[in-house]
């Protein structure tokens, strides 16, 4: 799991327990599996309803996109693979790079320096390339969506449980010493919607985007490097024009 997810989570669920403990209340009051399996489920069963079944297929790698984000490498490390390989090609040309491409294990930088080596005209491979980028980003996108809405149904299917138990006690008024552990147990729904929206839900929507936009600009400035690379540019001038591209952070981190 990253770090950030569940430091973010240990984080959330402490401090509701912390909040409860001090109003009085037992963090146990939260186990209570018929608003669990109401909140849980129903939730997801309603987000399930406003996709496809070609979506729904690549759910296990939604939520493994959500826990287990894919590693983005720091652009100071990209940056320094593409100049080294552009001292190469400066050298020895683009042919040259030929061995190198198949140690490359980034299979996005390896698609286009084997366009570029393979003579592929440079407005037709940046075409390719940004389609890519677009492609991904727009899948991206969907599983994203995909959680907002369970974070946006779970609250709603929490009051309904909350209405059912309340519709419980109503039909029970004629014995009042089982009342308040009715209306409490009716209010646990609620919570377990809001909680589970957001503490999970919303925010594991907003890590696919945050996971998804650090990706595309990783590959765009791979994208710059292969052009680059195939104009025939000074490693000088290739590192120059990519450092651009990164944010001054991450270049005074590397200098530091």
């Amino acid at each position: 799991m990253d770090p950030a997810t569940l430091i973010g989570f240990g984080v959330s669920v402490v401090a509701l327990f912390v909040f409860m403990t001090l109003e009085g209340v037992s963090p146990s009051a939260l186990i209570f599996l018929p608003a669990i399996i109401l909140v849980i489920v129903a939730t997801f069963g309603a987000a399930m309803a406003s996709q496809t079944m070609a979506d729904l297929k690549k759910m296990p790698g939604w939520f493994k996109m959500a826990v287990l984000p894919g590693k983005v490498s720091p652009p100071t490390e990209q940056i320094q693979t593409l100049v080294s390989l552009a001292e190469k090609a400066r050298k020895e040309g683009l042919l040259a790079l030929e061995a190198q491409v198949k140690a490359i294990e980034d299979p996005f930088l390896k698609r286009g320096l084997q366009m570029g080596i393979d003579g592929t005209d440079p407005e037709e491979l940046r075409t390719v390339l940004e389609s890519e980028i677009s492609a991904k980003k727009a899948e991206d996108k969907v599983a994203a969506k995909f959680m907002n809405a369970m974070g946006g149904y779970a609250p709603t299917i929490g009051i309904l449980g909350c209405i059912v138990g309340l519709m419980n006690v109503m039909g029970n008024l004629n014995s009042p010493e089982t009342l308040g552990p009715m209306v409490s147990a009716a209010f646990i729904a609620t919570l377990w919607g809001v909680m589970a929206a957001n503490f999970w839900f919303l925010p594991m929507g907003a890590k696919i985007l945050r996971v998804s936009e650090l990706q595309a600009a990783q590959m765009e400035l791979l994208v710059e490097g292969i052009a680059e690379i195939q104009a025939g540019t000074s490693p000088r001038a290739v590192r120059q024009k990519l450092n651009a591209l990164i944010p001054p952070s991450e270049l005074a981190k590397e200098a530091a």
